[in-house]
């Protein structure tokens, strides 16, 4: 499955139109009915908060005007990457106990670790990737 869609420029710290954040919810809903389709069903609630956690990250840090995401099954796991095509490297770092925002690569990387599989960042940042072991009874 591979998806591209284009956002409209940001100007400093301006948040995103109302538009390009719906967008998230929307990409999570076509890719958990694409599992659905698939029979991955049980991958949905990790893989959805996933790909928002990376869209997100892609939407309000990279400064691109075209985010794309693809997710593909292949050698027993689940592949997912979003190219923003700004260079650049996806981290979690400390956060303050009182932030609230600054998470979600933390529980990117704790979904993963869970299911024993991986994720980092490619072309000089430009894509953050991570793959999800696919439980044995749930491959094709």
């Amino acid at each position: 499955m591979g998806l591209t869609f284009e956002i409209a420029p940001r100007r400093g710290g301006t948040p995103p139109s109302d538009k390009d954040a719906c967008r998230v919810g929307a990409v999570r809903r076509i890719a958990a009915a694409r599992l659905r389709y698939c029979g991955l069903e049980a991958m949905t609630d990790h893989v959805a908060l996933i790909i928002s956690e990376l869209l997100t990250n892609a939407l309000l840090h990279s400064g691109t005007k075209e985010i794309s995401l693809t997710i593909a099954v292949r050698d027993g796991f689940l592949r997912i990457a979003v190219r923003d095509g700004m260079a650049g490297c996806a981290d979690h770092g400390e956060v303050d106990e009182g932030a609230e925002s600054g998470r979600g690569l933390a529980l990117v990387d704790a979904l993963v670790k869970e299911s024993g599989g991986a994720w980092g960042t490619g072309d000089a940042g430009a894509v953050t990737w991570c793959r999800l072991t696919v439980p044995a009874k749930e491959r094709v």
